[in-house]
């Protein structure tokens, strides 16, 4: 099943999603629209000036479902999942959507996901909802690197399709098993990344308190056990990876409220289906105070680093030589 001829529609044009529908208008047929909302204006007007007509802003949610054939959207909490799709008179399930394709991207908590299914299930049994959160931050989004994670099994009829498309704005597209499974291994993955963040942060800063230069350091876990993605293109230490948000004073990225909310959705997953947690209340006292620190807030989750004292000027510290050496 083709979905790349068919119109789509977008909501959600931040951090993540902003991104994602400009790689989609760079590798859709030309004669595709794509029709996009925010509650944020401004970079609705910025897709829709650089893309030539290809792009067009909508008034709501609603307006988007009534023109594109396949909806996604990219959102930052359950509450917000709701109200794009199911508030009277501007949510996508008050449009005409019958028999379109309905694609969630958010990461939420699984039973706000179940019961918009349930809602677009009462509509009518025609329109197709999946959950396909996806991993891979913004530098992700911005490369069409991303790894979507969809609730379906692999034999869904619409996998292909699916796969297809989002294959346009990822690496990696995942069939999980079945409904709501896509947000379970996302928050899984979430809950495994944020404490690797966090591990990371503290064997570098234990590294560097003792005299040795985090970029060394870093080379060492990269061909050891400790190697990880955050270690090699999230690296915490500022100077490490010139990319990462820790290198640009930590902005941008993955914001630390969102990886408490996810570790707090991870957390609570796993106490409703009785799976042991020995780190995770650990890690989500972490996440929350640095998230409440006014000198982390709003910034990279990774600024765990800051949070527990770590030294962002390493590379003058006496301990390297004092002259910079790294």
């Amino acid at each position: 099943m083709d979905f790349t001829n068919k119109s789509i529609g977008f909501v959600g044009l931040g951090v993540m999603g902003y991104p994602m529908v400009e790689n989609l208008v760079k590798k859709l047929p030309q004669s595709v629209n794509v029709y996009v909302f925010d509650v944020v204006t401004q970079p609705m007007h910025m897709l829709s000036s650089q893309s030539n007509g290809k792009v067009e802003a909508c008034g709501s949610a609603k307006g988007v479902a009534e023109k594109a054939d396949i909806i996604l959207t990219m959102l930052p909490e359950g509450s917000h999942v709701r109200s794009v799709y199911l508030t009277p008179d501007t949510g996508i399930l008050s449009a005409n959507i019958n028999g379109k394709l309905l694609i969630d991207c958010s990461t939420i908590d699984t039973a706000t996901s179940l019961a918009v299914a349930s809602s677009i299930r009462e509509k009518d049994a025609s329109i197709a909802f999946y959950d396909a959160p996806v991993s891979g931050g913004n530098l992700g989004a911005q490369n069409a690197t991303l790894t979507f994670m969809v609730g379906c099994a692999p034999d869904d009829v619409r996998f292909a399709g699916i796969q297809h498309l989002l294959a346009m704005m990822g690496t990696s597209v995942f069939a999980c098993g079945g409904q709501s499974l896509g947000l379970t291994a996302k928050l899984c993955n979430n809950y495994c990344s944020g404490l690797i963040a966090i591990a990371t942060a503290e064997a570098m800063n234990m590294g560097i308190k003792s005299g040795m230069s985090p970029r060394v350091l870093a080379d060492i876990f990269h061909t050891s056990t400790a190697q990880s993605t955050i270690c090699d293109k999230w690296n915490p230490v500022p100077g490490i990876c010139p990319e990462a948000p820790a290198s640009k004073g930590y902005a941008g990225g993955f914001k630390v409220q969102l990886m408490r909310k996810d570790f707090m959705l991870a957390v609570d997953s796993a106490k409703r289906v009785g799976a042991t947690l020995t780190l995770g209340e650990a890690g989500l006292e972490t996440y929350t105070a640095a998230m409440n620190d006014e000198r982390c807030r709003d910034l990279d989750s990774r600024v765990v680093f800051r949070y527990i004292g770590g030294d962002e000027d390493w590379a003058t510290g006496k301990a390297f030589g004092g002259s910079g050496q790294q």
